[in-house]
């Protein structure tokens, strides 16, 4: 071979090597993705799938209270406003922690300490110190007389509840399985409709996972009675997408 024509072969296989390189490592880094293959059997057939979605909730009575306890105070200056503040904070914690509740359920959700000014909004005429607590209370028929003792007792001037599950995944799986259910009925209904047999699942995926839970809200109890909160139920809503091969 001429020593021209060897020269010329040498970069043009080099550059053949290394653009297969750089299509497997962009072929290697892409994530996988669900795609119509053509047919072993024929160039011109595709393969074909059924796209179903599912929907399902399921109702749980909640086993788990979330509620915040408010206190604040005011002064002429920050520091006293702040001294003020922390011996009410301490009153309160402890009165939490006399009903039973331990370290790790109980927790500052928010701290803040600003001034405040006359009703031109140009003079400082004192400084207002707030915080909240947030605790779990795991006995929810009887949150009400917890939040009687954290505003009577502990001194909390705004309180508020809210509901939840201690372990929501499981009710997430039951909803997710009969989310799945609701898919392949409806599948295959569409299969029948179509004259077609439905396949195996290729692909599933979560839409959406809600859960939609009553929150009623406390402002202080206006006697010695115990205070009622109706728990209800929780919404726990899962959607998901099937792909089914076709038979």
């Amino acid at each position: 071979m001429p020593q021209n024509l060897r020269l010329l072969v040498i970069p043009v296989a080099a550059a053949v090597i290394v653009s297969v390189v750089v299509a497997a490592v962009i072929v290697a880094n892409r994530p996988p993705t669900l795609v119509n293959v053509r047919s072993a059997t024929s160039s011109s057939s595709i393969d074909s799938a059924i796209l179903a979605s599912g929907d399902a909730t399921v109702s749980k009575k909640p086993d788990l209270a979330i509620v915040t306890a408010g206190l604040e105070s005011q002064a002429g200056t920050a520091s006293a406003a702040q001294r003020d503040l922390a011996a009410k904070a301490a009153k309160l914690i402890t009165r939490i922690k006399s009903l039973g509740v331990p370290d790790k359920d109980l927790s500052t959700s928010g701290y803040w300490i600003g001034p405040v000014y006359d009703p031109n909004g140009r003079t400082v005429t004192s400084y207002r110190a707030s915080e909240q607590l947030q605790f779990k209370w795991r006995n929810v028929d009887s949150v009400g007389a917890a939040l009687d003792a954290v505003v009577q007792q502990g001194g909390a001037t705004n309180i508020s509840v809210g509901f939840g599950l201690a372990n929501p995944k499981a009710a997430q799986a039951e909803a997710r399985a009969l989310a799945i259910a609701d898919a392949r009925s409806k599948a295959q209904a569409m299969a029948s409709a179509a004259g077609v047999r439905l396949g195996p699942v290729l692909r599933v995926s979560d839409l959406a996972v809600n859960t939609r839970v009553p929150y009623p809200v406390y402002s202080g109890a206006a006697d010695k009675a115990v205070t009622q909160v109706p728990v209800g139920e929780l919404d726990v809503h899962v959607s998901v997408e099937v792909d089914y091969a076709i038979g």
